[in-house]
């Protein structure tokens, strides 16, 4: 599965940074502007229509989202979209036991970018893998948080479409 690869080799980058830790940001706003899109409506979106998955352990323990040491992986609700060369992948917890928001955007430019957000508080952690270069980089925070906005739009438009 192509997902699956690319997570696979986000945490093996992520894994051969010594010392590496993301720093966390803030959280932003639950409105985004003048859509009034929040994460907590994406949320309630992604809880009734997703489809059943998961978050494995190794990517739990590199965004920072808790789990018991005997959990291998997180059941989650999720949705996927390619549009044109870009692939989206929201995911959310699947109880309510973890509040977690995760976007996923997947670009023809060999690069494939992360953020974890909580549906509480916002982004929290944002990342860019290029995989040809082996490089996991941290955005910085106005990057970050301009891109996670649009990852917010994107998915409230999504919400609206069938």
């Amino acid at each position: 599965m192509r997902r699956s690869a690319l997570t696979l080799a986000f945490l093996g980058l992520l894994a051969a940074l010594p010392g590496y830790a993301a720093p966390v940001m803030p959280g932003l706003p639950q409105i985004m502007g003048a859509e009034s899109v929040s994460l907590r409506s994406i949320a309630g979106w992604l809880r009734q229509s997703g489809r059943d998955g998961f978050v494995g352990a190794d990517v739990a323990d590199v965004m920072g989202i808790p789990r018991q040491v005997t959990e291998d992986v997180l059941e989650a609700r999720q949705r996927g979209f390619r549009n044109e060369d870009v692939l989206r992948i929201a995911q959310i917890s699947a109880d309510d036991k973890r509040d977690f928001l995760l976007f996923m955007v997947q670009r023809p430019d060999d690069q494939v970018y992360f953020y974890f957000s909580t549906v509480r508080e916002g982004l929290k952690k944002a990342f860019v893998s290029i995989p040809s270069r082996n490089l996991v980089m941290p955005l910085d925070r106005l990057e970050a948080e301009a891109r996670f906005r649009q990852e917010v739009r994107y998915w409230g438009e999504r919400m609206e479409s069938p």
